[in-house]
């Protein structure tokens, strides 16, 4: 019988086909006979008990200028008319992707939803680690100045970056001499009522940030990404370069150690991130570099996530 996947994403015709994880998706669902259809999350309503999304049916190209064709707009209901759906969008995690999660929770019974939703909301990237405290680097979340300052004083050399934040935006290195603190935490309340997170500087950034992407609870490859000359952000959105990379035994230890509770979570594809044999972030929102990790180690996460898929339809059936 042919799956039936509905894809929440940003614009198709935006990504970047070389490299975006969700075109990789796409792709490998059309190659083994799917339907596919776009939507965003606008295009999701909530409708006297039905959630429905007006879609596009889609298909991927990668070796034609245009990467994308899509057909004209259908209204589908996401329990009954496709089998599977794909939470991608990019954060932020904001109250429209949160809207938009509580939604996809009252069908996920009956239509499979990847990553599970109910836990994406229960399990925000920055806070998820915090389960596990021996994997992580000293950590602070706080909004209190004092806290703020007594953790710097502790660690000396610390970065500040925002709890809900992606893409390695407003990560900031604060050094034992730089008298900038005061400012930062004044911007940082004045951006919004939650609290921000404090990790104490890891040195051995230099050499790489690892994502690791995990299937099921199950390590299934790795990129190691290095930042530019002079900077401690790593994210290839912001130039970072990444090369083949195996795991340490360490990192087997964090992928064994956290890998059940992504699984129970229904947190099929997940990213982590790894400086130094600490565990900085466990992506579950849209977690990338599935692309780089085949085209640099031959490891198809992509491919292994649909196999899971499989199984847990004919789970269900």
């Amino acid at each position: 019988m042919t799956m039936k996947v509905a894809v929440q994403m940003d614009p198709l015709e935006g990504v970047n086909p070389n490299g975006d994880t969700t075109f990789a998706m796409m792709e490998e669902a059309q190659a083994r006979g799917a339907r596919l259809w776009t939507y965003q999350v606008k295009d999701l309503s909530y409708e006297t008990g039905r959630v429905y999304a007006y879609a596009r049916p889609a298909r991927v190209f990668r070796d034609r200028a245009q990467h994308w064709e899509l057909g004209e707009v259908e209204k589908l209901d996401l329990a009954t008319d496709v089998d599977v759906i794909l939470m991608r969008q990019d954060p932020p995690f904001d109250l429209g992707y949160i809207t938009a999660a509580h939604l996809l929770d009252l069908i996920k019974s009956q239509t499979l939803v990847v990553n599970d939703p109910g836990w994406v909301l229960s399990s925000p990237e920055k806070v998820l680690p915090l389960m596990f405290p021996d994997l992580q680097p000293p950590t602070l979340i706080s909004r209190d100045p004092r806290a703020i300052h007594a953790f710097r004083e502790h660690h000396q050399d610390i970065v500040v970056k925002p709890l809900y934040g992606h893409g390695g935006a407003g990560v900031l290195r604060v050094k034992p001499d730089d008298g900038n603190l005061e400012a930062l935490i004044d911007l940082f309340l004045k951006q919004g009522p939650e609290p921000f997170i404090a990790q104490a500087f890891l040195p051995s950034v230099t050499e790489g940030d690892k994502r690791i992407i995990l299937v099921d609870g199950e390590a299934c490859g790795a990129i190691n990404r290095k930042p530019p000359e002079g900077a401690i952000r790593s994210n290839m959105v912001v130039g970072g370069a990444a090369e083949g990379a195996e795991l340490t035994d360490r990192e087997k230890q964090i992928c064994t150690t956290i890998g059940p509770e992504l699984k129970k979570r229904g947190l099929l594809f997940v990213g982590i991130d790894v400086i130094g044999g600490l565990m900085t972030e466990i992506n579950v929102t849209s977690p990338t570099g599935a692309q780089a990790i085949k085209r640099m180690t031959g490891i198809d996460p992509v491919a292994r996530m649909w196999d899971v898929v499989k199984e847990k339809l004919a789970a269900r059936a």
